[in-house]
């Protein structure tokens, strides 16, 4: 078994990591976030991967085989609602910010306390 796609995700996980630890821009924060989410998700489908498997639906025909796991689709499903809607949410709180204080970098946000 080839362990390159969880390297990948884990690669993927660093870079979101990279952009919420060191950008101060808080559009490039959220983005950050978004790339971790997106690499979880990633990380959760291949944990329930089998390969040469089959679809778990079963019929009264069909023989018993190795099948692929349902239940971390089931939530990568979930989480990827829940993903966008707290993406929106901060979307939503970043436009507020904005708003007050004509700027999206923290560190001004910071100085200006009002």
């Amino acid at each position: 078994m080839s362990h390159l796609p969880y390297i990948l995700c884990l690669i993927l996980f660093l870079i979101g990591l990279y952009a919420v630890l060191v950008k101060k821009n808080l559009i490039k924060i959220i983005i950050g976030l978004g790339i971790i989410d997106y690499s979880l998700n990633l990380f959760l489908v291949l944990i329930g991967y089998k390969k040469q498997s089959i679809f778990p639906i079963l019929s009264k025909d069909t023989q018993i085989q190795p099948m692929v796991d349902p239940l971390p689709q089931a939530l990568v499903l979930t989480a990827i609602v829940i993903g966008l809607a707290v993406t929106m949410l901060m979307v939503a709180i970043a436009i507020r910010l904005y708003e007050k204080y004509e700027t999206f970098d923290i560190t001004q946000i910071r100085k200006l306390k009002g």
